[in-house]
């Protein structure tokens, strides 16, 4: 049995991982819920390590023995990707891979809200997509992305760790770059991107202090950047980036966000009634009520700009949870669950 036997079966089973781990079966993630899978062997280390080695150069190889991670990407036979992530715990081998559809799915497909379709206009400023590792960031990106790329002419710089989607320029051009192959690091292509002309930019996920401070300055200066951060909410994710920066550097950062942010995505995948998974989606637009609050450091009264604000395509994690409940495509007890604040779900 091998990476590709392992993957095809994923794939034909529609999961979306796949964890191998020493002494322990093949499990892959179904519907959200982790599953071994019955008559397949218990893998060693040295079994995980065998498939492994057929997909990784040695320069790969050396990372992952010296870095002790590695992550890239693979496509099987059938054309479907997968990000996959080796690393070691202890002291032996593990693998977890992410299975990436071939097609980019629609952004009504996803089930984006009306409001978000605006967003494909914009010329500058920064859009944020988060939420926790496997809510569909990518996805969602890639949907918004892909959608611009059949509406208008722009050149879009993906910065990618690694290629999830791979896109067709249509009435964009579309070039994607990877982490370790065609840069170094997320800064430094950062810090030269603006000689590349380009008008729309993604990156992946903004990691630090340094790839935060370029992206917002890039948002300032004429360029519309999509980035993701792994945060909870909206205002969690405005608190996550100002909290970054030093303190003596807080004040302007604050009035840097306050002006370059558009609109921030937060989002879950939920399981469905009847199988599959839906999105909940918490969503601010930067309107100049929250400009204000973000200037004022005033964070902990978004959400009540947010709660009241439906008008301007704005909504809470919660009102989205309850909208789902009532529509029938998610049962109660995931509603509380996913909920911050469950007594909003239940009060009529």
């Amino acid at each position: 049995m091998g990476l590709e036997e392992i993957f095809s079966n994923a794939t034909s089973l529609n999961a979306s991982d796949v964890h191998l781990s020493s002494d322990l079966s093949v499990f892959f993630r179904i519907n959200g819920l982790l599953q071994p899978i019955k008559n397949w062997p218990v893998l060693k280390h040295e079994d995980i390590l065998k498939l492994i080695e057929p997909i990784i150069n040695e320069n790969q190889k050396e990372i992952l023995f010296k870095e002790k991670t590695l992550e890239f990407s693979y496509q099987i036979k059938s054309g479907i990707r997968f990000r996959i992530s080796v690393f070691w715990e202890k002291g032996k081998i593990a693998l977890s891979a992410r299975l990436i559809s071939s097609l980019i799915p629609s952004m009504e497909e996803i089930k984006m809200p009306e409001s978000i379709y605006k967003l494909i206009n914009l010329k500058d400023g920064l859009v944020l997509v988060t939420g926790p590792t496997g809510c569909g960031k990518s996805t969602t990106l890639a949907a918004l992305i892909n959608y611009i790329n059949t509406k208008r002419s722009c050149h879009i710089i993906t910065l990618e760790d690694p290629i999830e989607y791979v896109f067709s320029s249509q009435k964009s051009i579309i070039a994607q770059r990877e982490l370790g192959k065609d840069m170094n690091s997320f800064q430094s292509a950062l810090k030269h991107i603006v000689r590349q002309d380009p008008d729309i930019i993604l990156v992946s996920e903004m990691r630090d202090l340094e790839t935060i401070s370029l992206a917002v300055t890039l948002a300032e200066t004429g360029h519309l950047i999509f980035a993701t951060l792994h945060t909870p909410n909206a205002p969690q994710t405005i608190d996550r980036i100002i909290d970054i920066f030093p303190t003596d550097q807080q004040k302007q950062i604050r009035l840097q966000i306050s002006m370059a942010l558009k609109c921030i995505i937060s989002q879950h995948l939920l399981p469905k009634i009847n199988s599959g998974r839906v999105a909940a989606r918490e969503v601010l637009f930067n309107t100049p009520a929250i400009a204000n609050l973000i200037r004022e450091n005033k964070i902990s009264q978004i959400r009540s700009v947010l709660q009241t604000s439906s008008q301007d395509g704005m909504s809470t994690l919660e009102q989205d949870l309850k909208k789902l409940y009532h529509l029938g495509e998610i049962d109660l007890k995931t509603a509380l669950n996913y909920a911050n604040y469950p007594d909003e779900i239940i009060k009529e």
